[in-house]
């Protein structure tokens, strides 16, 4: 008998038309946008307002702008962004005194935060440190081991052995190896992604998702609340349960302002059985296969682990599963059995980065790297907006002669972003840094790679969206066996570049240039 199709057996649950521009005027989203831009209206009129009256009581506003810059100087946000935040309020004062309090008070996400924080802290022993595992990699490279302290002090993350990693450089490939995988599922299958998106890619996923649950297979699917602007119906966690599959929506869409929608779980996250992990840059729709063609081609990467530290990843999901749940289950997930890897080689350290911490964890990761490398530095991303922490060990790196190089996009997917990366090319080439663009389309692969012996492969950009405002994860890897394939991977990719030297950054946008100049100082808040 011919297997019926994901149309034929009533999976696809979504309707092109739903995407359409009246389906968004007169749907819950376009209500949504209208309270929103309602609200932000009666906001910004607040400011007018006050901001009327400084005119008249401009010693007064010389004097705010004064206190309040001080008050941002000893604050501990990065030096990039409180310049940011002293033009502002120096050139506006009452309208960037409202702005920044209201933006650093916490206003709609303090529940979110404490919640967070009591799960991370209440469930951080749940995987506890193997001692001769971290007493191992010290001996191996003390240098590199002391990340494995930091990361075990600031979230809990132990460091692994006997885990295989295998390295995805393009999404064909995760897609394939992911359909395998999720056929062999027993008992669980945990997906967190930040898009999710109807199409080829999604629609055999959801088919096999579907299948495993007539299975007695715990499915569970968690993605961000932005897809509602452009992806997903909000009722469409029903239409999955309606299939069996659990699903819940990370900060959905509301029409009520708050600095809560700052931070969105941009992590991708699926574990099988707590055998099985993928995490890398790769979503859930049809361009991160090049099956939809948005930006040239898309190029992406993913690395897939098996074996202990597989269970790094589940406690990650769990945590962010369990911040609605009044009654959290861990224990039966995570002591789940799994076949260690005893041929693998090396260490593994899955980690994520919480933005309501203060840890700015993906960041640090990244400049241990550059400051330990002794040869060679080899980074992709899609983005390049840095802080001046970031870009000072990129530089001093280079400037060491280690051989720092970037691949970025050839084609940009916003030009604001495409711009402000332009703008940290000059400073970045003087200090010996190499640049090179990816002329076939868009890289959104988020890797670093040095020595022959260390790498990150997750989902944490070079921008201050991911570094200071996301949820974040990816796997650190010491001395496994998919780090020539990593290298390997940027040096192929490196083949499809052009290279970039000042008289050459802006060749083909030239007003860009002009944009960049007036958005920089603007960057911290994009």
């Amino acid at each position: 008998m011919e297997k019926k199709s994901i149309k034929d057996t009533g999976l696809h649950l979504l309707k092109k038309g739903q995407k359409g521009i009246m389906h968004a005027i007169f749907s819950r989203f376009g209500i949504i946008i209208l309270l929103f831009a309602v609200q932000v209206l009666v906001l910004f009129s607040v400011f007018i307002l006050f901001q009327s009256f400084v005119p008249e009581f401009i010693g007064g506003g010389i004097i705010l702008g004064i206190l309040v810059s001080l008050y941002i100087i000893n604050t501990r946000i990065d030096p990039t962004s409180k310049l940011t935040w002293v033009i502002l309020v120096m050139g506006l004062p009452v309208f960037g005194t409202l702005l920044f309090f209201y933006t650093t008070l916490e206003f709609g996400h303090r529940k979110l935060r404490d919640r967070v924080d009591f799960l991370v802290n209440s469930t951080r022993k749940k995987i506890p440190q193997e001692k001769h595992v971290l007493e191992d990699f010290i001996k191996t490279d003390p240098g590199a081991a002391s990340i494995a302290h930091y990361l075990q002090r600031c979230g809990g993350f132990p460091v692994f052995d006997k885990t295989e990693t295998t390295y995805l450089p393009i999404g064909e490939n995760m897609f394939d190896e992911v359909l395998l995988r999720l056929k062999e599922a027993k008992d669980f299958i945990f997906l967190e992604y930040f898009i999710i998106d109807e199409g080829i890619m999604w629609g055999k996923i959801l088919e096999i998702l579907a299948e495993k649950v007539k299975e007695g297979v715990d499915v569970r699917v968690m993605y961000d609340g932005t897809n509602e602007f452009t992806t997903l119906p909000h009722d469409y966690p029903k239409m999955l349960e309606k299939l069996g599959i659990k699903c819940k929506v990370f900060a959905p869409l509301s029409p009520f302002v708050s600095t809560h929608y700052n931070y969105r779980d941009h992590r991708k996250i699926m574990v099988i059985d707590g055998n099985i992990a993928f995490t890398g840059g790769i979503n859930f729709a049809d361009r991160y296969i090049n099956k939809e063609v948005v930006h040239g081609h898309w190029k992406d990467t993913a690395v897939m682990l098996r074996g202990k530290a597989v269970k790094g990843f589940t406690l990650m999901f769990l945590q962010m599963w369990n911040i609605d749940e009044k009654e959290t289950v861990f224990d039966p997930f995570i002591n789940h059995p799994s076949v260690p890897a005893e041929d693998s080689s090396g260490f593994v350290i899955p980690y994520c980065d919480c933005p309501l911490d203060g840890d700015m964890v993906g960041e640090r990761v990244y400049m241990d790297i550059l400051n330990r490398s002794k040869r060679y530095v080899h980074i992709m991303s899609p983005y390049l907006i840095l802080d001046s922490r970031m870009e000072t060990a990129i530089k001093f790196a280079a400037e060491r002669g280690v051989e720092v190089a970037i691949i970025l996009p050839g084609v940009p997917d916003k030009f604001i972003p495409y711009s402000l990366a332009k703008s940290h090319y000059a400073s970045l080439l003087d200090s010996g840094v190499q640049i090179y663009e990816y002329t076939p389309g868009f890289i959104h692969a988020k890797s670093f790679v040095a020595d022959d012996v260390e790498a990150v492969v997750g989902t944490i950009n070079l921008d201050y969206r991911s570094l200071y405002h996301h949820f974040e994860c990816a796997a650190y890897c010491y001395g496994t066996n998919c780090i020539g394939d990593i290298e390997k991977d940027f040096k192929e990719t490196l083949k499809k570049c052009r290279r970039i030297e000042k008289d050459t950054i802006w060749k083909n946008y030239p007003l860009l240039r002009p944009l960049s100049f007036f958005i920089k100082v603007l960057a911290p808040l994009l």
